[in-house]
């Protein structure tokens, strides 16, 4: 082997001092595994060699450090768009987010073909009021490409103090030119439940995301709800919710569901397989639910959603959801950085695995956007963006069968694409007169309760 650089040894010396260990927990399984291993020293050394030649011969000086980051950073996206390296202080900004205290322009963003692309604004703010949509692609961020930026590194740049602004240039189907959005950061809201009344005896709960007081918030919503009479029906709306936390989900469906399974993981170390199931809590909500979701409804509100379906607890109206079904486990890492990896997939009641798949409505109801003219046309349909579009994205659990085992599954319709077009400014959830899939909950509800009034024994 040629004469590396110090830093490059020392690396390449580190990592082959762990390999010993992965060879003698599996030594006897002989020719496989030292094949293997010898594959990932000679691996191991032409990354230690390239690390040298850049050290040595490289137009400017590099920082051997930046470039190892860069390399980890590498690695993992190539395994799935949700495990990721995070420095320190990325690390930290994760902490910040998932106690929802943050301000920013209120987005939830990933990576698609390398390109930073919406997932879903959230309902309330700036983003959402300004019309940033579900498969907007952000090219720029005040005038800086997005080209080579990290998930993490574009979360910094939307987020700052309250009352500053930032601009970011999208391209969207149907535009011809980049548009510019520009936007005052706000404090995201922490309120993750709205409710009202839609009509006498029929309440609506909106989910915008799981997060640490969504169950206590749920529950006062659902007791002010019934203070005065028995609710007839009830509209829990989970459209554009990205997820949260996975407990609260887990508490949200305990809410109705009395016993049995809510959600599984299942991952590839006994450790990584887990099970939350329904208790009893004395409570009994006789009432009918239909639950609203769309193509920005992922991670969590798939979860709710899975289990009321199985449950047979609840009608799901909408769109198909996301598809967002794998589990990420934090570690954080001895310099102060984290690793985001993906561990396991969440499988509902049925033991239906949500990943790439996502939840598909009992009821297929489109979700309309208002039309928009340009000229006499009228502009391109809108492809929303979901877990199956995502370079990389792993597997559904449930097409990894034994060899020869067939998985039985009635046919389910599976939703037109949008039959709407890009809007301006994005409707509310709220407005039933001008939304058409809780337009139809309404309906429906309704014509459960009458149903339920009929003496149909005979």
């Amino acid at each position: 082997m040629k004469k590396q650089s110090p830093i490059a040894k020392k690396i390449l010396v580190s990592l082959l001092i762990c390999l010993p260990v992965f060879t003698l927990l599996f030594w006897e399984r002989n020719s496989p595994v030292e094949a293997k291993t010898e594959d990932i020293y000679k691996n191991l050394e032409t990354f230690s060699s390239v690390l040298s030649l850049l050290e040595k011969n490289y137009v400017e000086e590099i920082d051997a450090n930046k470039v190892i980051e860069g390399a980890i950073k590498g690695m993992l996206t190539s395994l799935d768009p949700h495990s990721s390296y995070m420095k320190p202080d990325d690390f930290q900004e994760l902490k910040i987010e998932t106690k929802g205290s943050f301000s920013g322009i209120g987005i939830e963003i990933t990576m698609k073909d390398g390109v930073l692309t919406v997932v879903s604004p959230i309902e309330g703010t700036p983003a959402f009021e300004k019309g940033v949509l579900s498969g907007d692609k952000i090219l720029k961020i005040d005038g800086e490409s997005t080209q080579d930026m990290t998930l993490m590194e574009a979360v910094k740049r939307l987020r700052g103090p309250q009352g500053t602004e930032v601009t970011i240039s999208i391209f969207r189907e149907g535009l011809t030119e980049l548009k510019d959005i520009t936007m005052i950061r706000n404090v995201i809201p922490l309120i993750s439940v709205t409710s009202k009344m839609l009509e006498p005896g029929y309440g609506y709960i909106r989910i915008r995301s799981f997060q640490a007081n969504t169950t206590k918030e749920f529950k006062d919503a659902l007791t002010a709800q019934q203070k005065d009479s028995p609710l007839s029906g009830l509209v829990i709306d989970m459209r554009n919710n990205p997820g949260g936390l996975l407990d609260q989900a887990v508490k949200i469906s305990d809410i109705f569901i009395d016993q049995g399974m809510i959600v599984s993981t299942k991952g590839r170390l006994k450790e990584q397989n887990m099970e939350f199931k329904a208790h009893d809590n004395g409570e009994k909500y006789t009432f009918p639910i239909i639950a609203l979701v769309n193509e920005g409804s992922a991670s969590a509100s798939e979860i709710v959603a899975g289990a009321l379906q199985d449950h047979k607890r609840a009608l799901i109206l909408g769109a198909q959801t996301f598809g967002k079904g794998s589990v990420q486990t934090i570690i954080p890492m001895d310099n102060g950085a984290g690793l985001r990896l993906t561990t396991a997939r969440y499988y509902t009641p049925n033991d239906r695995s949500i990943q790439a798949t996502g939840i598909t409505p009992d009821i297929v109801v489109p979700t309309e956007l208002p039309e928009q003219l340009e000229g006499d046309k009228v502009k391109k349909k809108i492809n929303f963006l979901r877990e199956k579009d995502l370079k990389h994205h792993i597997k559904n659990g449930n097409e990894e069968k034994s060899e020869g085992e067939e998985e039985k599954q009635e046919a389910v319709p599976q939703p037109e694409e949008n039959s709407g077009v890009t809007p301006d400014e994005p409707k509310k959830p709220e407005d039933i007169a001008s939304d058409n899939q809780l337009n139809q909950a309404l309906i429906l509800l309704k014509g459960l309760a009458v149903f339920g009034r009929l003496d149909i024994a005979r």
